[in-house]
């Protein structure tokens, strides 16, 4: 399967759905009040995210896709501070401005990373006349490419029907991230993205993974969708089509930090990689990966393309930590921004032998992150003869990629990595060997940008010719 991240500047996503102000007050704790056994939160952070349906096309937009929003907020400063935040990051808005009601707004009061309270502002808009924005969305779907419905339940769906039939009469998929236990509501839609506990609650207890299976397929049959894709937390996602194998993603281990959002971050990228030329499964691994990434994240959160592509390379490789060179040039930007140290070294490799284990592992005490680049096996034929290398690039790379002391490993075509070096320019260049600093490649480069050039001796009595050569004479007496 095609893992690479699709180009999203062409994709058009048309989103309607339940718009809201998310608001983060925060600041550290010392003490308890005197008033009440409450923690006293001294405020220093004040934050606006958009929420709900515009958090939709917020990840629609740090894609690079095109996002129109629809929504109802209310006639006020918090709507008018939302539409500002969404149009700041390229959202087009089309919202209907309630004369009565307050925009909706959750403020969340955070203390050392954790959420203590959240305060909700709201009036759901179930009876509002949405006919004025109905008919700005037919207008809007001769450009959408997908159309997302997303629904938290606060009256701006209130008549799902009526979107999904003109999308579908359109040739356009939608996409529906339903709300509550009623999914006759998405009747016709092309796909619906209920989490586990939302599907369980329709359809009952799902112990196994044919159970799950077996009642998507009903609730497909049952209410003509073409598919469901279920969200199921640390066991990943299940992708049900008709007539189609049931595809099961795992999820990769890592640290949750906060899921709010991460079914707003699920849909979106799932509809912009559709509308940017994914078939189906495709666009659902782009999804899985990207809700990987915001879980990580606090509060309503975004992916970017960037993030997307250190992701899948990441694992694609299994996490070994081997990369090529674009894909390792984004990782050290991400290292440089959290101010570590990188530490940058080079060599063929061909027989990892208790010298290099020992040279590695000294090299890595300088810094943060150790860098190898390794010869590739036109360059070691080059520079060592014809019967090298014994080991393979791609040997070579995981071998060392497995090593405590290294975190990248890169290969490198030329006879020297002065280029690669030049290019990546790390804080510590090291070589092993009796050189001076002005014969290392690439080492004017690293001083000239302020890093330093060290000398490191390998260990007495190792080498890869020497060990090649013991072999050579060990089989001839054995002749």
């Amino acid at each position: 399967m095609n893992t690479n991240v699709p180009d999203y500047h062409q994709a058009q996503v048309l989103v309607f759905g339940d718009v809201m102000l998310d608001r983060y007050w925060q600041g550290p704790t010392s003490r308890i009040s005197p008033e009440a056994p409450v923690p006293v939160v001294k405020i220093q952070d004040i934050e606006n995210r958009a929420g709900g349906a515009g958090n939709v096309a917020l990840n629609i937009a740090t894609l690079g896709a095109n996002a129109v929003l629809l929504g109802v907020t209310g006639n006020d400063e918090n709507g008018r501070q939302l539409s500002g935040l969404l149009q700041q990051s390229g959202v087009a808005c089309h919202f209907l401005e309630h004369p009565c009601h307050p925009t909706i707004t959750k403020l969340r009061i955070i203390s050392r990373q954790q959420q203590l309270i959240r305060l909700d502002f709201e009036e759901a808009f179930h009876s509002t006349d949405m006919s004025t924005l109905c008919a700005t969305y037919d207008q809007q779907l001769s450009q959408a490419q997908v159309v997302i419905l997303s629904d938290y339940g606060k009256g701006a769906l209130s008549n799902p029907q009526r979107l999904i039939r003109a999308a579908r009469q359109a040739n356009v998929p939608v996409l529906v991230d339903p709300k509550g236990t009623d999914f006759e509501r998405y009747r016709g839609a092309s796909l619906i993205t209920p989490n586990l506990s939302e599907f369980e609650a329709v359809v009952g207890p799902c112990p196994d993974d044919d159970t799950l299976v077996a009642k998507g397929r009903a609730l497909i049959e049952a209410h003509d969708l073409d598919a469901i894709l279920i969200t199921r937390s640390e066991k990943g996602m299940t992708l049900i089509v008709k007539h189609q194998e049931p595809f099961h993603l795992p999820t990769r281990a890592r640290e949750v930090f906060d899921v709010t959002g991460a079914g707003d971050t699920v849909i979106s990228v799932l509809a912009s990689s559709l509308a940017a030329g994914c078939d189906l499964r495709q666009a659902t691994l782009m999804a899985n990966t990207a809700a990987g990434i915001v879980v990580g994240k606090l509060g309503t959160a975004t992916v970017t393309t960037e993030e997307l592509r250190i992701e899948l390379r990441s694992e694609n490789h299994q996490g070994a930590g081997m990369f090529d060179e674009d894909s390792l040039a984004i990782q050290v930007e991400e290292a440089r921004s959290r101010g570590e140290t990188l530490v940058m070294t080079n060599g063929c490799f061909d027989i990892l032998h208790p010298g290099h284990v020992q040279y590695l592992k000294e090299a890595k005490a300088l810094g943060d992150r150790l860098l190898v680049a390794v010869n590739a096996d036109e360059s070691v034929s080059r520079l060592k003869g014809p019967t090298r290398p014994i080991n393979p690039i791609d040997h070579r790379m995981a071998v060392l990629a497995g090593l405590e002391s290294v975190d990248w490993v890169v290969p490198f075509s030329e006879d020297t990595p002065e280029r690669l070096i030049c290019r990546l320019l790390p804080d510590i260049l090291v070589k092993g060997g009796d050189y001076t600093v002005d014969q290392i490649a690439g080492g004017h480069c690293v001083q000239d940008n302020g890093g330093d050039v060290i000398i490191l001796s390998f260990k007495d009595n190792c080498s890869t010719s020497a060990i090649v050569k013991r072999i050579q004479n060990s089989e001839e007496s054995k002749s």
